[in-house]
């Protein structure tokens, strides 16, 4: 009597490792409940079901995932513009493209903010050095997607004046507790007014 066959084994299927987008929104959902500070690689490693190693090829420590976030968020402000965009005041242009910023980093406000204030910690200079260059390069994107095209010192002016407007209100957005961001919405819409106004008076002619 002939032995009953075998079923050929079905191979194993390999569970795919999260891309570093799922793993930064795990890092950020973590972080919620308990904290940006109380964040560990490893905790984070393990509720993922990763080996150490195969997160660090993603992330080189928490800063770098906090950098991640904050491209999130870059991204979001360089989106294609909507339509009639270019024909509005530069005013305007800057209002829809910070508001993009903000509102992207929104669902994590606490956790954003926690990150900032990790990576100005006095005994962390290679975190906050790079900050300087960091914020450069995004006020540059920012008046480029804007249509700012001054040169000279019309441009060093314009940098230096959306650079102190951007942290004034990253400043208040961070302890903004309102409703859809209003108050940061309505202080943003001020700080605009004012620097339209006295640019005016700065460029008359």
């Amino acid at each position: 009597m002939a032995a009953p066959r075998r079923k050929p084994a079905t191979p194993k299927t390999a569970t795919a490792s999260p891309s570093a987008d799922a793993i930064l929104d795990r890092a950020l959902t973590l972080a919620d409940g308990a904290g940006w500070d109380a964040l560990s690689l490893s905790a984070l490693a393990a509720d993922l079901g990763l080996p150490p190693a195969d997160l660090a090829r993603h992330f080189r420590d928490k800063d770098a995932l906090a950098n991640a976030w904050f491209a999130r968020a870059r991204d979001a402000m360089l989106a294609a513009p909507p339509r009639g965009f270019a024909r509005q005041p530069v005013r305007d242009r800057l209002n829809i493209l910070l508001l993009r910023w903000f509102d992207a980093l929104a669902p994590h406000r606490a956790v954003t903010a926690q990150m900032l204030a990790g990576k100005l910690w006095p005994f962390h200079p290679h975190h906050y050095v790079p900050m300087v260059f960091d914020l450069s390069r995004l006020i540059q994107w920012l008046r480029d997607a804007a249509g700012m095209g001054a040169m000279g010192r019309r441009r060093q002016i314009e940098e230096i004046g959306l650079t102190l407007l951007f942290l004034a209100v990253l400043r208040r957005w961070c302890r903004d507790e309102s409703r859809g961001q209003a108050e940061t919405k309505a202080y943003l819409a001020a700080r605009l007014a004012r620097a339209d106004a006295l640019a005016a008076r700065w460029f008359r002619g």
